[in-house]
C-alpha cells in the first residue's frame, strides 16, 4: 500500500489519483506522521461496501438462528406468498 502525506495530496492530487486508478492500490494519507484516511478507487469502494452488506446480512441471519428466530420452509413460503399478493 502506498503512503502519501496530506501535503503531497494537496499539491499532487492529479498524479496521486492517476496512480490510484492505474494500480488500484489504496493510498494511506498521513497527517503529522499519523494515519488520517485511506484513498480508494470508486469501484473498489463500492465492491467493499457490497461485501460488507452481504457479511452483515449473514451475521444477522446467524444471530437469528442463535436466538431461535427460525421457521420451517412451509411457514416461510406461506409468509412470502402473502407479501407477493
Amino acid at each position: 500500500m502506498k503512503t502519501e502525506l496530506v501535503t503531497s495530496l494537496k499539491r499532487q492530487a492529479t498524479r496521486i489519483l492517476a496512480d490510484l486508478h492505474e494500480t488500484k492500490e489504496p493510498v494511506l494519507i498521513t497527517e503529522h506522521g499519523q494515519p488520517s484516511a485511506y484513498l480508494l478507487d470508486v469501484d473498489d469502494y463500492e465492491q467493499l461496501m457490497t461485501r460488507m452488506s452481504i457479511l452483515e446480512g449473514i451475521a444477522r441471519g446467524e444471530q437469528a438462528i442463535k436466538d431461535g428466530r427460525v421457521m420451517s420452509h412451509s411457514e416461510a413460503k406461506d409468509r412470502l406468498s402473502k407479501w407477493m399478493k
